[in-house]
């Protein structure tokens, strides 16, 4: 009888660590667990939804738990919903057939508005894509690896008090684990929203900056992120994954190449599988990018929620260690990039620049085979 690499994996695993041993050859099915944000609902608007007027969206509602951990109806909405996960995972833990699930909660944050932002903003989207974001400035504001604008700024400020307000009056539960894209908006955004906490020694603030959390990888030089040196220097309390390199590998923008979404897709579920494979903990923070967000999303099977600077949604994520069945696919990885040599003549919505001289698109691909990973 033929024995599966993920079966040889739980049996060498104790039982509370069966994701430590995730074999490269299984594959993880992550399922956002509809019913207790807001954010999962369609009827909620993400253009109009702000995280400090609905409790980062916890709904209000019971739980299974609820009976025995709160019979005299004392705990916050935070601490019932915390329990109940935490007793989501015990029944895993448990239950011999069902060691290969487990539960996590994500809470997401947008950095705080970055120069690139009110770059954008000011010379409009479609001269900001073809001529202006190619640039690392315009003499007045830098956007490369773009820091926070005051607005940024205050972003970070509201956000660190109302986790504050959450933390010590509602019984969030601190989070264990603590991801950071490498960009400096990120970076600073996270660092000025939980550097200055009161943190309890068991739940430090101990960021790790994750490459594959980085923004979608355009030719805009906000997207190019500085050096490994360079991010030290910035944020000397962070620590780098193994194996993150001195130079900026990934970036293609003087080449004209961009990221395509289904490669954003494919490398967001690569970062989040290294996550949940060796990670334990169940409550992590990632401070990251709208189009990064939007692409775990959907790594997550969690429903479209764009996020404006400065947002958070949090997420009641399920996965399942499972063996691939999807076939070997090749997408498009890079594909080259339409640019202006100066400021465009006109910059029309929805149509684009209108210059001299555009590139030619072409596109490298990529071959991905769920489970067995390169």
């Amino acid at each position: 009888m033929k024995v599966s690499m993920l079966s040889v994996a739980l049996a060498l695993a104790p039982s509370a660590m069966a994701w430590k041993e995730v074999s490269d050859c299984d594959d993880i099915k992550y399922t956002s667990v509809p019913g207790f944000f807001l954010q999962d609902d369609a009827k909620t608007d993400p253009s109009t939804f702000d995280y400090a007027n609905f409790n980062f969206g916890l709904l209000n509602r019971t739980y299974p738990t609820d009976a025995k951990f709160d019979p005299r109806h004392k705990k916050t909405q935070w601490q019932r919903f915390a329990n109940y996960v935490a007793s989501l995972n015990d029944d895993c833990r448990k239950n011999k057939k069902d060691q290969t699930t487990t539960y996590k909660v994500l809470f997401m944050g947008r950095h705080g508005e970055g120069w690139h932002n009110a770059a954008e903003t000011f010379y409009g989207t479609p001269a900001w894509n073809c001529y202006w974001a190619e640039q690392d400035g315009n003499g007045t504001a830098t956007w490369a690896d773009a820091q926070l604008t005051p607005n940024g700024l205050a972003q970070t400020t509201k956000a660190n008090a109302y986790f504050k307000s959450r933390f010590e009056k509602e019984g969030l539960p601190y989070f264990e684990s603590y991801y950071s894209s490498p960009l400096r908006r990120c970076l600073q955004t996270a660092n000025l929203t939980f550097a200055n906490q009161k943190l309890p020694h068991s739940n430090p603030f101990k960021p790790t900056i994750k490459e594959l959390f980085r923004e979608s990888i355009s030719i805009h030089t906000c997207d190019r992120r500085s050096t490994k040196s360079q991010i030290h220097a910035y944020v000397p309390n962070f620590q780098f994954e193994a194996g993150f390199t001195e130079q900026d590998l990934l970036w293609e923008g003087k080449q004209g190449m961009g990221e395509t979404s289904a490669h954003q897709v494919a490398r967001s579920k690569e970062v989040i599988d290294d996550v949940f494979s060796h990670d334990d903990n169940t409550w992590i923070s990632i401070t990251s990018h709208s189009g990064e967000i939007g692409a775990i999303l959907t790594v997550l099977n969690h429903r479209s929620f764009s996020l404006s600077t400065g947002q958070i949604i949090p997420v009641l994520v399920k996965a399942e260690l499972v063996e691939p069945t999807v076939p070997t696919s090749t997408y498009a990885s890079f594909t080259s990039e339409a640019t202006c040599k100066s400021p465009p003549v006109t910059s029309i919505s929805g149509q684009g620049c209108v210059c001299a001289t555009a590139t030619t698109t072409t596109f490298t691909t990529a071959t991905i085979t769920p489970g067995c990973k390169a």
